[in-house]
């Protein structure tokens, strides 16, 4: 399977958007009227002429031209929103990338996403019980720790992000189960030792003992569900 064309795209679209695009550039693709499009344009340019010279098809105009429209008319999508979050950056990335996989699929003579689509091992158990591992670290993980600490109330701090313990859950959980999984058990002691040295100094400044507990039986069960989720995968 040829993945010349695939890399060669993805490595000129990294280049485009994260480095060739100055921050003037990036706040005029925002503004009103002519110069919105005048910035877009500059913008998709340089992603179509990037990609042509990296894939180096140099009779093939196919490539640049359709990554110059699609840029164009995804960036657009985008900017007419006046929004700029975490959502609507990976919404555009993914657009782009199906856009980049969608056309190396259509250059490659032998349709390597039909290819994937095929050779993919579908009655292989071991992949899928891995995915239900990670999905299980999510929010089923979460619904259940937020059950098992009912009983004891909750405790808020208007200080704290919306939903940031949430979050760190989910992203502890998955890390604890890609070390058990990849045999680096010690990464969940570095995790540990790293949560408790930035959790000590609001532990210490709580006068409230019932705070200290509630964070701790949080932290353990959350650790024990990634723990035994992951020896239970290996076994």
């Amino acid at each position: 399977m040829d993945t010349a064309i695939l890399t060669r795209l993805l490595f000129a679209h990294i280049l485009s958007d994260f480095f060739l695009q100055t921050e003037s550039l990036c706040r005029g693709k925002y503004k009103g009227g002519k110069k919105r499009i005048l910035y877009l344009l500059v913008h998709s340019v340089i992603h179509a002429a990037v990609a042509y010279l990296f894939v180096g098809l140099w009779n093939n105009w196919i490539i640049p031209l359709t990554i110059f429209i699609t840029h164009f008319v995804i960036d657009w999508m985008k900017t007419s929103r006046k929004e700029d979050n975490a959502k609507v950056f990976v919404i555009d990335q993914m657009a782009h990338l199906v856009v980049i996989f969608l056309l190396w699929n259509f250059m490659a003579e032998t349709f390597p996403l039909c290819q994937l689509w095929n050779n993919f091992d579908w009655d292989n158990t071991k992949i899928w019980a891995i995915l239900i591992g990670y999905a299980l670290m999510l929010k089923p993980s979460s619904v259940l720790l937020n059950l098992l600490l009912k009983k004891w109330g909750s405790v808020t701090n208007n200080k704290s992000l919306p939903k940031a313990g949430e979050w760190i859950g989910y992203l502890e959980r998955i890390l604890i189960l890609t070390f058990v999984l990849t045999n680096n058990v010690e990464g969940v002691g570095f995790l540990l030792a790293a949560k408790s040295v930035f959790r000590f100094g609001e532990l210490k400044k709580s006068d409230d003992v019932k705070t200290t507990e509630y964070i701790l039986l949080g932290t353990f069960s959350s650790f024990t569900i990634a723990i035994l989720t992951g020896f239970i995968l290996l076994s």
